[in-house]
């Protein structure tokens, strides 16, 4: 039996690590590559050797593949998701998948409408961290999950100027990586609808309405969820955290509570504990290789079938979220 055929849009270092890891699954085949710089092409060809370098994704579309990995910058995502739906071909993305729930939606109907695999890089729902938090709160083990709390701040900013500039970006530090942190607590809770969302935004220290040709790069939301429970959530860009990044979640239950956050100030290593009043007990720590899991879990599910999967319509709850943040800050 042949293997599914894949093409990659996008080889920067993100584009790589997920080639590599769906590439090492040894489930798929990769035949195309479309990257504008050519050491980025070189570098995707030494993982996939056979794999042949083309001028557009059009033209890996000619090959009649059955999958697409892309990343490529956030304005061209949900476009270019759309076309590949649009062949009949399945698709993974990098997030965010539009810039508002808009665009989200569009690719989602495409993807129903082709019947059609569709993926999306939320990275932190595979750490085994996280996956230790699901196993408590999802057991009933925690009771009624009342409050969370939720945090992610990066001390650096993007290095890509396009990062800054709304039109290509969809917004700043909410929808790069508060995106995180809004789908960790839905899907976490099995996405309860949002009643009321409030916000705060800020540029540069000041209110994001008085400097509107800047985004975000500080944010705080409230989420108040029709379970009762109230999500509160704060992210940032190049805040001098003491630290390279803080990322911590915490969900508070009637019968006790779950938390992890990342150590010594890492984007990659996460420890997860058990709260029982004053008592924490470690349920989950490093090392854990979880960057590339969310596309290796995409290519074994599209090797055993490339049909839509229905909770791909979650998408657009996440970014009606993040809608909802934009206008209420």
């Amino acid at each position: 039996m042949s293997k599914p055929r894949i093409g990659f849009l996008g080889t920067g270092w993100i584009g790589r690590h997920r080639m590599q890891a769906i590439v090492d699954t040894g489930l798929m085949e990769a035949v195309a590559i479309c990257d504008p710089a050519p050491d980025c092409v070189a570098q995707a060809q030494a993982i996939a050797p056979g794999a042949v370098a083309l001028p557009s994704l059009q033209a890996m579309l000619d090959l009649g593949l059955d999958g697409v990995v892309i990343a490529s910058p956030s304005a061209l995502h949900a476009a270019q998701s759309v076309e590949a739906l649009g062949r009949g071909v399945a698709v993974f993305c990098q997030k965010p998948l539009g810039r508002d729930a808009g665009e989200v939606s569009a690719v989602v109907d495409a993807a129903q409408a082709a019947d059609r695999l569709l993926g999306v890089d939320l990275s932190y729902r595979h750490t085994a961290a996280t996956e230790a938090m699901a196993q408590a709160i999802r057991s009933g083990e925690l009771g009624t999950i009342y409050a969370v709390d939720l945090t992610f701040h990066n001390a650096y900013g993007p290095d890509k100027p396009w990062f800054y500039d709304r039109a290509q970006s969809g917004g700043g530090c909410v929808i790069d990586l508060g995106v995180h942190l809004i789908d960790l607590a839905l899907w976490l809770l099995d996405f309860p609808a949002v009643e009321h969302v409030t916000a705060r935004l800020f540029a540069g220290g000041a209110p994001l309405g008085q400097v509107p040709d800047r985004v975000e790069d500080f944010a705080t939301a409230r989420l108040d969820l029709a379970t009762g429970a109230a999500v509160q959530l704060a992210c940032s860009w190049n805040l001098p955290a003491g630290r390279d990044a803080v990322i911590e979640a915490a969900f508070y239950g009637t019968q006790g509570a779950v938390t992890f956050r990342n150590v010594d100030g890492s984007f990659y290593d996460f420890a997860a504990f058990r709260h029982h009043g004053t008592q924490a007990h470690p349920i989950a720590s490093p090392p854990d290789d979880w960057g590339t899991r969310a596309a290796s879990a995409w290519a074994r599910q599209l090797a055993g079938s490339t049909r839509f999967d229905p909770q791909a319509a979650r998408l657009v709850d996440v970014a009606q979220v993040l809608d909802r943040i934009y206008a209420a800050g």
